[in-house]
């Protein structure tokens, strides 16, 4: 990861935190995207005090103004990305009748229009690094992707979305040096996604999720390191990562 320059979005907290910390203990310098300045800086503070080299680019991923915004400081700061972790993401769990229409809609905001946002953004970018070096585009989406599970329609079809992005995205940039992968984590602990959730769900949610087997944010950042310092000839499209107990 030497000299490699990393953008990660949702990196405030939990999955995006961890990946940034971990590329930057290997030598990437990452760029740090979330709407949170505070804890940015204190993420940014730990890679400084480790020896890493980390930027703070406050920003909102559902707002295209600030994306762009953001590729021209982190352009300017670090100069060209070469691998860009799309990882701002949004949970809600709740019967689908059950919960307001903006609530969806803003899910959908966050986790199909954010990373259409900051892909057109920094694509540019990828785009010229590729020419010279190995360049990634990293999308993570979730196993909710393709498993039914109960209260996860929005949240399963939004990330379903993002699947298939990674594939047509593939496909059509196919021969421009970009390796696409499709990051699908399974239930994962040391993230917020659950305080989204409703109130009245708030107790059952936490209850199910401690009840069942989880991988932690730390083994979704060491499996993506991994994926993204493969030789540059190798392309893992889809990765799958969950508990090595569940079923």
């Amino acid at each position: 990861m030497t000299n490699r320059t990393a953008v990660i979005t949702g990196a405030a907290s939990g999955i995006g935190a961890a990946i940034a910390l971990r590329l930057a203990s290997e030598g990437a310098a990452v760029a740090l995207i979330a709407r949170r300045k505070d804890r940015l800086e204190e993420l940014a503070a730990r890679i400084f005090d480790s020896g890493g080299t980390a930027v703070v680019v406050p920003a909102d991923v559902t707002d295209e103004e600030s994306v762009v915004q953001a590729a021209a400081t982190v352009r300017d700061r670090l100069g060209e990305v070469d691998l860009l972790v799309n990882n701002a993401g949004r949970m809600q769990l709740a019967p689908y009748g059950d919960f307001p229409l903006a609530e969806w809609k803003q899910l959908v905001d966050v986790n199909v229009n954010g990373v259409l946002n900051t892909v057109h953004a920094f694509l540019p970018d990828l785009l010229r690094s590729a020419e010279s070096r190995t360049t990634d585009l990293v999308n993570v989406s979730s196993v909710a992707a393709d498993r039914y599970m109960d209260g996860m329609a929005t949240y399963g079809a939004t990330k379903s979305a993002v699947s298939y992005l990674t594939r047509a995205l593939r496909a059509e940039l196919a021969g421009k040096g970009i390796r696409f992968t499709n990051l699908e984590p399974g239930m994962t602990g040391g993230t917020e996604l659950g305080d989204n959730f409703p109130a009245e769900i708030q107790g059952p949610a936490a209850a199910l999720a401690a009840a069942l087997p989880a991988i932690e944010a730390e083994d979704v950042a060491e499996v993506l390191a991994f994926i993204v310092s493969r030789p540059r000839n190798v392309n893992l499209p889809r990765v799958l990562v969950q508990p090595a107990k569940e079923i």
